[in-house]
């Protein structure tokens, strides 16, 4: 079986956040299914550099105001399709901004020319089915039931956060049938919604857990999109995120001072000393508390920095939000050798944090799956999370009970509150000063299968049931 992915971003190519993670896993693990994965990706300048070139496969004489083409690739693993619209994508910065950080004032009409782009690959090139991702995608699905012909598509939200809202004066432009911009089609709330157009044309939906499906389906997770996603609930399904166990090896990584595994969670010391050298911690009998990700409400970092015991140390890890970049450094600034903060992201850095520090907190007031919290739990380093979404599909709560029954892999707590979180904390340190009970919760964090195999079992199905 032959299958397009449509995805704004790949790894190790370019990425910003998890979609790119699971765009550059998911392949692989495909293929042992028996799926022959094609990934479809924008032509950015760090694209094009790295694959130097390309067969061309499919020319589009215009695209959305320019000449565009796609190019067959090969990288790092990947069969790949690129599509080379100089006009849209040959500009400085990110994916989705320029280097002042604002987000590109075209990005309604770059993204549509690459689900469009996407469309055209599929028929045209015989695919037997779609996995479009986010809403760089959305519209895909719509191009495909506008043309009347194609493969079915499957869609995976990954953030229902991040909808691809634009104005309806941009319909036009498009080239779709007028009568797509209905409620029963891509108009959302007088505008045009990339995000919901996928989640209506599509002929299955998923997401990247089964508690955020369950979660995006009511009034307080749903985002103004439960009553559409409700009405699809029989073609919704959840499937958690897997882990790049190859990429993520605490046994095989070089970027460590030590590597390790769960057999030698001694050597895990020498990566402990070289965290807190790198944040500025003094040596002390305290747990060590690491935190990787965007400083963001969504993220919980403000309850973090409330919450954070006075008998603990943090390094903290990320950039986002100025008003939490200000408030980490003011904490660190009152905590010397306590709390060190790092602002940023260093990838050697992140993975210093997860193989060095005892806990790691991951607040999260939602959190579609994350793998910050796999990553955690590969390299010894028990989660604390507040249980929504994947986190709570992910880690099991090591309360009493999970204890005696040796099932507990981190600590959960309510999400949205300081206290909660505080009191997770401290219980987390309690059982981290109790040596070999700290031990046995990180080996069982360790031996648990957090690779793609079961995922991709689970997509594999979904998409031979659209050929």
């Amino acid at each position: 079986m032959r299958v397009l992915a449509v995805a704004s971003e790949v790894f190790p190519l370019v990425k910003t956040g998890g979609l790119a993670d699971v765009a550059g896993a998911l392949p692989a693990a495909l293929a042992r299914e028996g799926i022959a994965v094609t990934t479809l990706l924008p032509g950015y300048p760090a694209v094009m550099a790295a694959l130097a070139g390309g067969e061309a496969a499919l020319a589009i004489p215009d695209l959305f105001g320019g000449p565009a083409r796609l190019l067959r690739a090969a990288h790092a693993g990947l069969d790949l399709l690129v599509l080379d619209a100089p006009h849209l994508f040959a500009r400085p910065g990110g994916p989705y901004a320029g280097p002042d950080g604002r987000d590109w004032g075209d990005n309604p009409l770059r993204f549509a020319a690459f689900a469009a782009a996407g469309a055209r690959a599929a028929r045209d090139m015989a695919f037997d089915a779609v996995h479009a991702h986010d809403w760089q995608a959305g519209l895909l699905p719509a191009y495909l039931a506008a043309a009347g012909s194609g493969p079915r598509t499957l869609f995976t939200v990954h953030n229902l956060a991040f909808q691809g809202q634009f104005p309806a004066a941009l319909f036009p432009a498009l080239g779709l049938p007028p009568a797509f911009l209905a409620t029963e089609g891509a108009e959302y709330h007088g505008g045009v919604g990339y995000l919901k157009a996928g989640l209506w044309f599509a002929a299955r939906l998923s997401t990247v857990s089964p508690g955020y499906a369950a979660e995006i389906t009511t009034p307080e997770g749903g985002m103004g999109l439960d009553g559409l996603l409700r009405g699809r609930a029989a073609v919704l399904e959840g499937i958690a995120n897997g882990l790049d166990t190859a990429e993520w090896d605490p046994a095989a990584d070089h970027r460590l001072p030590a590597r390790f595994d769960a057999r030698r969670l001694g050597r895990r010391a020498a990566n402990r000393a070289a965290l807190r050298a790198r944040f500025a911690l003094a040596e002390a009998e305290a747990p060590l508390i690491g935190f990787v990700g965007r400083l963001s409400w969504q993220k919980g970092v403000d309850l973090l920095l409330a919450a954070l015991p006075v008998d603990a140390q943090l390094a903290l890890l990320g950039s986002g939000e100025p008003g939490l970049e200000q408030a980490a450094n003011a904490l660190a600034a009152a905590n010397p050798g306590r709390v060190g903060v790092v602002l940023g992201y260093d990838e050697a850095l992140a993975r210093l944090v997860y193989a060095g520090c005892d806990l790691f907190a991951m607040p999260s007031r939602f959190e579609p799956c994350g793998l910050g919290q796999l990553c955690a739990l590969r390299y010894g380093a028990p989660p604390v999370v507040s249980f929504a979404g994947g986190l709570a599909d992910t880690v099991v709560n090591a309360n009493d009970a999970a204890l005696a029954m040796e099932a507990g892999t981190g600590f959960c707590c309510a999400p949205g509150s300081a206290p909660l979180l505080g009191a997770a904390l401290r219980r987390a340190g309690a059982l981290w000063r109790d040596a070999p009970a700290w031990a046995a919760l990180q080996r069982r964090g360790m031996g648990q299968d957090l690779s793609w195999a079961r995922p991709a079992r689970r997509y594999a199905a979904t998409l031979r049931a659209l050929a």
